[in-house]
């Protein structure tokens, strides 16, 4: 149930083999990996296998639970497909701080000289030492020779002023409610340290609400499987309890 609960989570649906006894009669349903699932266009499912087979099976030795979709009645969809964006912007940022310092905290830099007496071999070198020293990622350096003048004939420029426009700790954080928001989760529940000393309310409180108006539903699917098993066989949730309150 767990490994079925998970693939509901991550792809918005899951497959079970409707395993029968002697008498046809529906006893145990066996969790198919998701990822490896799909529908055939004649009807029926069919399994990828690592090694390159496929195992086919009919339309009813397979239980399919799925969120709907308005645009396809086939596969189920996630609900957190509208945060990916945010996630990925997240993953960027992260990616970003991560070259940044690996490149010596700086984010590549224009070599400029206009030294008329600057000579081929010196240019040719401080070239090959520049393009030898390439940045982690897309970080970058560049040498440019100007000759005419005396005045500051040697300066490195660096590319953008990044230590006065480092934006990460505000794209974590947009990011971070965008991610939550998109699991509609409490950031109660995901473990995040609150920035006020009011913290986020009564733990068990929000648990309890999570429950009914996440859980809840999400468990109402996947009730679908008892029109198929025996009665004997079939699937009930427990209650949460209340504070206070234990259950049998």
């Amino acid at each position: 149930m767990s490994r079925a609960a998970l693939d509901f989570m991550v792809f918005g649906e899951t497959y079970l083999y409707r395993k029968p006894n002697a008498f046809g009669q529906v006893i145990e349903m066996e969790h198919l990996p998701a990822i490896n699932m799909r529908v055939k266009l004649g009807g029926g499912f069919l399994q990828l296998l690592p090694d390159g087979k496929e195992v086919e099976f009919d339309q009813e030795e397979i239980e399919h639970v799925f969120n709907y979709d308005v645009e396809q009645n086939i596969y189920g969809v996630p609900d957190y497909l509208g945060g990916l964006q945010a996630l990925l912007l997240n993953e960027a940022a992260t990616l970003f701080r991560r070259r940044y310092y690996s490149n010596g905290a700086h984010a590549g830099y224009i070599f400029y000289t206009n030294d008329p007496n600057l000579s081929d071999d010196d240019e040719a070198e401080l070239k090959a030492q520049i393009t030898a020293s390439k940045g982690v990622g897309n970080f970058r350096s560049m040498f440019v020779n100007i000759p005419g003048g005396a005045e500051k004939a040697i300066q490195i420029i660096p590319v953008g002023d990044f230590q006065a426009k480092d934006e990460l700790e505000k794209v974590k954080n947009i990011t971070r409610n965008d991610v939550i928001a998109a699991w509609r989760m409490n950031p109660a529940l995901a473990g995040i340290i609150p920035e006020n000393s009011a913290g986020f309310g009564d733990i068990e409180k929000i648990d309890r609400v999570y429950t009914s108006n996440e859980i809840r539903p999400i468990c109402q699917l996947f009730e679908q499987v008892n029109n198929t098993l025996r009665p004997d066989r079939r699937i009930a949730w427990r209650e949460t309890p209340s504070i206070g309150e234990t259950t049998a």
